[in-house]
């Protein structure tokens, strides 16, 4: 799994890998054939609410293998949690849910849990939802005690409905509101910052999306790129996930992502389509567009 050139590459290139039946016998085995620098697993359903139990002998095997291989793990949390929800219950679930993934996150040695920004929802106004981000996600944050202890990564939205958090500007409030927390951080979505309307084709494009981003939160908080072309045009606000350079982005915006000063040591992961086979391809792509 090591980087085409010598040394640690500039921006591990990985993949969303499955892990049912073991993190380390199916999920690093599923990143190892696929020339993988980066994986990023699930440690829950991710469309409900289970909050299940580790197997320590697959955590720790998962954890040295990780290590012995330089290979940076993240944990993508369940899709359901949503902060701004006006229903209590979600919102109590969300936070059962974001608990477990971030104490899993440290049992598997993950640098990150990345976490969709939600929305407002029930025609709540998005102040009162941002508040209510504050009163119950910035004590997890405050949870994050031990020196291994995951970031909690912030991912925008294709910025459908009453998103809470879809361009870059919209990072501001929500850093507010949980006080610019220092286990804070982001996960940047190429396809959804895409959706959301900032176009990242043509000249500078990336580069421009990532200027901003930085005016936002500040350096070094982009902590790993979710990269993923995108089926639909700039701003068309869908979250439909292409191959690299088979989508409405195209290759030229990737080989740039990989030359902007914010990318620097950030892993680049994907979450396309075409299965194992298409998941080789397109990490595959990536390598060969960062070592162009």
């Amino acid at each position: 799994m090591n980087s085409q050139r010598p040394g640690p590459a500039r921006n591990p290139v990985g993949s969303h890998v499955p892990v049912a039946g073991g993190l380390n016998t199916v999920g690093l085995a599923y990143a190892r054939d696929l020339g993988a620098e980066a994986v990023q697993v699930f440690v829950a359903n991710p469309r409900g609410w289970a909050t299940p139990a580790g197997n320590p002998r697959q955590d720790e095997e998962f954890r040295a293998a990780c290590a012995a291989r330089s290979i940076p793990a993240y944990v993508h949390a369940p899709y359901l949690i949503n902060f701004g929800s006006h229903t209590e219950a979600t919102v109590e679930n969300s936070v059962r849910s974001l608990r477990h993934s971030l104490r899993r996150g440290r049992e598997i040695g993950a640098l990150g849990v990345v976490v969709h920004t939600g929305s407002a929802t029930g025609g709540r106004e998005r102040a009162v939802a941002l508040a209510q981000v504050r009163e119950r996600l910035l004590p997890l944050l405050d949870e994050l005690t031990h020196d291994d202890d995951p970031y909690l990564l912030l991912e925008s939205t294709a910025g459908q409905g009453a998103s809470l958090c879809s361009r870059t500007a919209d990072f501001a409030p929500y850093f507010e509101a949980l006080d610019s927390h220092p286990k804070l951080g982001v996960c940047l979505d190429t396809c959804h910052v895409f959706a959301a309307g900032h176009d990242l084709t043509g000249p500078d494009g990336m580069h421009r999306t990532l200027d901003l981003l930085v005016e936002t939160v500040g350096e070094g908080r982009l902590k790993l790129i979710h990269a993923n072309d995108s089926k639909d045009v700039v701003g068309a606000h869908k979250d439909r996930h292409a191959n690299i350079g088979a989508g409405h982005i195209g290759e030229d915006p990737f080989r740039a992502l990989t030359t902007h000063p914010a990318t620097a040591g950030v892993p680049l992961v994907i979450e396309t389509p075409g299965g194992k086979e298409g998941h080789a391809a397109d990490v595959e792509r990536l390598k060969k567009l960062r070592d162009s």
